[in-house]
């Protein structure tokens, strides 16, 4: 049986683990072909690893095992011409793009906004506000020639709704999503074209689990940001994915505008 995404292609940022590779995963499994990208070393201001090329390595083979295509570059969501290059070039071996999915993003904290540093609060800004609109601006021309309509998904969080300590400039960026999200479903739906944004609560990858990140959630004014009401630490990746598959079907063919959350009722605490 065909999937609910046979024929369409999909690009996603920050593909190479986590919610990234689960997002490339669900769609390949949903018929799509996925063009993705990260930009597969560590920066400066991330007190954590990121992904390394052996992890999108392990993505490209995760999509082909199903037997879809998949083109996968490094690339900086920061850098426009990388990004544009990575679309660009999937575009002329697919011949389409249906969906984006601008999943790329960094977290971290600070002792609270006053203390944090010049150098967190612009990298985390560049990354997860100003990467989402490079993504799009990279993106939508391809979208609009095509003349297929599609669907982009901006991956906010529930930090994108309600303030939450030690993490203004994570909070201010994944709050600006959501403007942005709402200015491009106006701008883009005369062309049948979608926008939305997911609101994760704490997911399992990699962001979240490691020492640095336990240690901070450990103290009691930092653990209140992964409380949900559902008796659930954290939610799984293909949970968020499954949703992006959804809103990305025509099963959601009119939704747009939309700040759909999939966070086990944190934002109900």
């Amino acid at each position: 049986m065909a999937g609910r995404l046979e024929g369409k292609v999909a690009l996603v940022s920050g593909a190479a683990r986590g919610q990234g590779r689960s997002h490339a995963v669900r769609l390949a499994q949903e018929g799509a072909d996925v063009i993705a990208f990260d930009v597969c070393r560590d920066l400066d201001t991330v007190p954590y690893a990121l992904a390394t090329p052996a992890d999108l390595e392990q993505t490209v083979k995760a999509v082909e095992d199903l037997d879809r295509r998949i083109i996968a570059r490094t690339a900086d969501v920061r850098d426009l011409a990388a990004v544009q290059r990575v679309v660009d070039e999937g575009v002329r071996e697919f011949g389409r793009l249906d969906v984006v999915c601008a999943n790329a993003g960094i977290a971290g904290m600070a002792e609270n906004t006053w203390s944090m540093t010049e150098e967190q609060w612009e990298e985390m800004i560049a990354v997860n506000l100003t990467g989402v609109w490079k993504t799009v601006k990279a993106a939508v021309p391809a979208m609009i020639e095509a003349g297929n309509g599609g669907c982009i998904v901006i991956t906010s969080s529930t930090a994108g709704i309600k303030g939450m300590p030690r993490t203004a400039h994570y909070v201010a960026a994944k709050h600006g999503v959501v403007g942005l999200m709402r200015t491009l479903a106006n701008e883009l739906a005369p062309h049948m074209i979608r926008v939305n944004t997911v609101h994760p609560t704490g997911v399992d990858t990699p962001m979240i689990r490691n020492d640095y990140m336990a240690a901070q959630l450990a103290d009691p004014a930092t653990g209140v940001n992964l409380q949900n009401a559902l008796p659930v630490e954290m939610v799984q990746p293909v949970d968020i994915s499954n949703a992006i598959v959804w809103l990305a079907s025509d099963e959601a063919r009119y939704v747009t505008g939309v700040s759909l959350p999939v966070d086990a009722g944190f934002l109900q605490r």
